[in-house]
This record gives structure tokens, sequence and C-alpha cells, in this order.
């Protein structure tokens, strides 16, 4: 039927534009002006052949066919205007008015023409307004009753047809109306199916929608209870969605997080606002403790119904759910960032207060006594200048202990610090660790012994880094060890690993400050006014020195009670450490090392 396209697209042209933007009005005022508008003009257009072997038509047929221009008005009318239910009251008017009026002349209520009173409450039900039905059957009842009150009175004009013109009016009359009505059926068909397909297309995009989105879109009750959770629901939280409805959702929130939750709810609904939230919320079939647990914002915001009042007190509230895990992590970091320059910051400052005293107080030394034994003017007797010299002897080599930690310390952070393994046995080198430091010890009226066994076998490490181990761990030892003290130095092979352990009965470590003793220039006491000296690198080198060996450091410690560190490294160092760039090892733990302060990145759990 190509030939009726040029028809249709003429109709289009007519539906008014408020009405083009919604496809079932758009439909609907198609369905009402084509069969009015084609339908009159076809009848128009049949009567001259009406004429033609009727001969003269009579008033009434004339009137008739005159009334066909009604329909095309009312078209004209709605295509203007736009005004749908009027132009349905229109119709409705105009057909009860030529009904009654043929009626009027061809016998009253008992006319062939009062079938079609029947026909106006049928065609206002295409308009699915009650309004317009209502008062097309108001029409339709009136007209039938001023007819039969008329028809009683006998006040009716007499026909103006034959009794033979009457039955085949009659017959007519009841075709036409039996044909018209069977046109509503099939206009109320139509618009019907148009109103399903359009139904399920918006519907298909609507499910094509919430079945794409990553966000989840949740409806919610007066009570907070989930009536409508979408299918992103099973990709963000890795359960079904119909287990979120009712107070699903609320069980899987963060118990933390409950409060902030329901109180978002609660405002949205009674306050009429938009309210946005960001808590946790459980992953997956696990309970509590043992669950995964994402950050996820929501934004909610009372659900306008065509059921509600503006006075309500309440309100359903639609809400979307977003994953923010990530932003979450990236915050997080970016305060973790924040912290370690704070850190890096207080390290500097720590190692600024630490070295000016480390470094001031040997050099003033130096240059003090060598002036004065530099000086003429002053007589010196020999023990004098023995003792002197001595002095400066003993601040040059505590200038270059700090100096050559600091030094390690940076071939360690930049992975320039390389060590040799070979097969050595540690018992001799470790007491002639002792030996060497026997003397010190002896001067701060320190007691060294060594525990260890005769068994000890040989191992493959850097004979000079478990040298400088050992020595680091007695020296500190020494250090905060006071007079009457004991210092223990034992060793042992426990399974693949070599243990040296260094336990003394000194003052001890605090609880607060033992994590984290080992960073760079850290020192658990004030820098400025402390009771021992040191740059407070001893431990982090002895760090540094274990991990390259592929081992680690254990501290033990009680105020007052002493301390106890073990170093563990593996028997054979050169099949556990890293074949390739070892002190990696120690820059993936730089955020250990105050004075580097690397950025660490964390994932919530």
């Amino acid at each position: 039927m190509r030939f009726l396209t040029p028809v249709w697209n003429y109709v289009d042209t007519l539906v008014h534009p408020a009405a083009q933007l919604d496809a079932l009005t758009a439909a609907r005022h198609r369905a009402f002006i084509s069969p009015r508008l084609l339908g009159s003009i076809a009848a128009l257009a049949s009567f001259p052949v009406y004429i033609a072997f009727r001969g003269v038509p009579s008033v009434l047929e004339v009137g008739m066919f005159g009334w066909l221009a009604a329909p095309i008005l009312i078209a004209y009318f709605l295509s203007r205007t736009g005004r749908y239910e009027s132009a349905h009251v229109l119709s409705s008017l105009a057909l009860t008015g030529l009904v009654a009026v043929v009626a009027l002349f061809t016998g009253g209520i008992g006319s062939f023409a009062a079938i079609w009173l029947v026909i106006v409450p049928l065609e206002a039900a295409l308009s699915a307004s009650r309004r317009v039905v209502a008062l097309a059957s108001t029409f339709a009842l009136v007209a039938a009753g001023i007819l039969m009150v008329l028809s009683a009175g006998e006040l009716l004009p007499p026909p103006a047809t034959g009794a033979n013109e009457h039955g085949a009016l009659a017959a007519l009359g009841i075709i036409s109306a039996a044909l018209y009505a069977t046109g509503l059926a099939l206009g109320a068909e139509s618009l019907a199916r148009t109103s399903f397909w359009l139904l399920y297309a918006e519907e298909d995009r609507y499910r094509l929608l919430a079945r794409n989105m990553t966000d989840v879109i949740t409806r919610h009750g007066r009570n907070g209870a989930v009536l409508f959770v979408s299918p992103a629901a099973e990709t963000l939280f890795g359960v079904r969605p119909g287990e979120l409805s009712g107070h699903g959702l609320f069980d899987r929130v963060h118990v933390a997080d409950r409060p902030a939750y329901l109180t978002a709810l609660a405002d949205s609904a009674a306050l009429g606002d938009v309210r946005s939230v960001e808590f946790r919320i459980r992953r997956g079939d696990t309970d509590d403790s043992a669950g995964h647990f994402l950050w996820v914002e929501m934004r909610c915001r009372p659900l306008d119904l065509t059921t509600e009042t503006p006075e309500s007190a309440e309100r359903e509230v639609v809400a979307v759910l977003r994953d923010v895990s990530e932003r979450k992590a990236q915050e997080l970091a970016l305060e973790d960032a924040r912290s370690e320059s704070e850190r890096a910051n207080a390290a500097k400052s720590r190692f600024l207060a630490t070295m000016s005293h480390e470094l001031r107080t040997p050099l003033n030394a130096i240059i003090g006594f060598s002036e004065m034994l530099a000086d003429e003017s002053l007589v010196f007797d020999a023990a004098r200048k023995r003792e002197y010299a001595k002095l400066i002897n003993e601040s040059g080599h505590h200038l270059l202990s700090v100096v050559n930690g600091i030094l390690d310390m940076s071939k360690m952070e930049t992975g320039n610090f390389q060590i040799t393994p070979e097969p050595f046995t540690p018992a001799p080198a470790i007491v002639s660790c002792c030996d060497l430091l026997a003397l010190k010890a002896r001067d701060a009226g320190v007691e060294i012994k060594t525990r260890i066994p005769a068994t000890l076998p040989e191992i493959v490490a850097d004979r000079r880094a478990v040298s400088q181990i050992l020595i680091n761990l007695v020296s500190n030892a020494i250090k905060f060890t006071p007079r009457g003290g004991k210092i223990t130095v034992s060793a042992l092979c426990d399974g693949p690993k070599f243990a040296l352990t260094v336990e003394d009965t000194g003052c001890g470590i605090g609880e607060s400050d033992l994590p984290r003793v080992g960073e760079a220039f850290f020192q658990a006491r004030a820098s400025y006014d402390r009771k021992h000296d040191g740059s407070g690198l001893g431990l982090s080198i002895v760090k540094g020195l274990a991990r390259l060996h592929g081992g680690d450091v254990d501290i033990r410690s009680r105020l007052g009670e002493g301390t106890r560190v073990t170093v563990r490294i593996p028997i054979n160092c050169e099949g556990s450490r890293p074949a390739s760039d070892p002190i990696r090892l120690v820059t993936e733990r730089a955020g250990e090392l105050a004075a580097v302060a690397k950025i660490r990145k964390k994932k919530i759990a």
C-alpha cells in the first residue's frame, strides 16, 4: 500500500508539535485525525455519485452530507491547538447532534438513526479520558431522553420519507453504524497495539540502561526498606539483586556506617532534599568478620509519585550507589603522602639536630686541642700532650664513624652498596669483634659474654658486613647498658637461617618508640640533651645489611629490662638473595627510612 504513504505523511504533518514529543500521544492524534479527515473527504467525494443514482436529494440528505464537514473542522482544530480531549468532546457533540436531528425527521426514538447514539460513548472511549467519556455519555443520554419525550408527546414532525425509503435508510443506518463501530474497534485495537509496543520499547530501553549501568539504582520505601534494585548490584556487590530487597542492603552496610546511611535516607524522605553519603558495604556472601568491604557513594532524592501530595510527611526515595573505592584509595594515598612528607620534614630536622651534635662536638675537640698544641706560647708536659693527642684521635675516629655511617646509608639508599658473599666460619669473626670492643666495654664497666656452639657450621655471606652488623649491635648495647650490666652475644643455626643475637641488660626501649627503632637518624631519646651519643644510624645499617643478605632483624625490648636484637640471614645467601639489584629490598621499604620519605600505597580492606 505504497500509494497511501503520502497520505500518512500528510497526516503526520497535521499532528500538533507538542504531541510529537511523545510517541503514544502522537499515535492518538493520528488515530483521531486520519479517519475523520479521510472518511469525510471520501463521503463528500461520493455525493455526486449518490445524486446520480438517487436523483434530487431531500433537505435531510443534504444536511447529512453537509455534516461531513464537521469532522474535518474538528480535525483541523486538533491540528492547530493540540487539545485532544476538547476535540473528542466536540466530535461527540457533533455526532450526537447529527443523530438527534436525523431521528427527529425519521421517527424519533424508534428511528433507525437512534442506534447511532450508542456509538457516541464508544467513540469517546478512544480518548482514554473519563471526563470525555462522561460528557459523551451525557450527550447521548440527553439526546435519547429528548427523543423519547417528543415521541411520547407526539410532537415530532411527520417522517420525511416513505415506508420503502424508511426501510432502506434503516438498513443503511444499521449497516453504517456497524461499520463505524468496527472502525472504532479497529482504532482501539491499533492504539492498544501501538501502546503495547511503545511500552515494550520503553521498557527495553530502560532495561538496557539498567543492565549496562555500573551504578546501582535502588528504590526505598517509607521505612528505608529496599523495594527495587537494578541488575548492576550483582556486579558491584557480588549477590543477586533479590537478596538486597527489604533490609538486605542495610544488613550489608558496615556497622559503623549504618547511622549515616539511615540518616541520609530519612532526611531525603522527610525534607524532600537530595542527600549524599559515603559508607562501606560488604561484598560477596561472607559474614561481617571475613567479608571484603568496599566504599560506595549514595546520592538519594525523594521519588515523585502521582499519589504523593505536598503535605506528605514522608516520601519514597530513589538512590544511586557508585563504587568509590579507588577514589578512597587515592585519598588515603594522598593522606599517606602528606604524613610521609611531614615525617620527612621531621626526619630532616632530627637529622640536622643530631648531626649538629655529632659533627660539631668532635670537630670542636679536634680544632681546639690541635690549636692548643700548635700554640708555642703554651708549654705542656709529655703526659698532657699525649692526653690531648688521644682526645684528638678519639674525636677523629668518632667523626669518621659518623661520616662512614652516613655514606653507608647513602649507598644502601641509591643501590650502590654491594656485598661479596664468601664461605667462612662465623665463630672466629664473632670472637674477633667482641675482642675488638672489649676495651670499650671494660671502660664502660660492662661485661661481654659469648655463647657460640662448637658445631657452628660454615656460612656463605659477606664477612665484612657480618662483622659490621655485630660491631654496631654490640656498640649500641655498650652505649645503653649502665655500669655493672652484661651483654650476651650468641649464634646458632635456625633451620636454613643463621641467627646472631645480641642481648643486653640496659635501659631498654619504650613501647611507643619500638616500631620506629631502625629508622634512619631516629633515636628513642631527645636529640639535644640526650644522655648517649650517636647518630641513630646503627640499627638502620644493620637492617640494610641484613636485607642485602635476604635476612631480617627482630627487636624485643622492655623499658628498664634491656633489649634483645636478633639478626637472621640465610646460611647460604648466594642462593637466597636477589640475582639482580639486591638493594631494591631496601628501597622497597623506603617508608621505614624517614629521610627518604617514600610514598606508600595501601589497599582498602
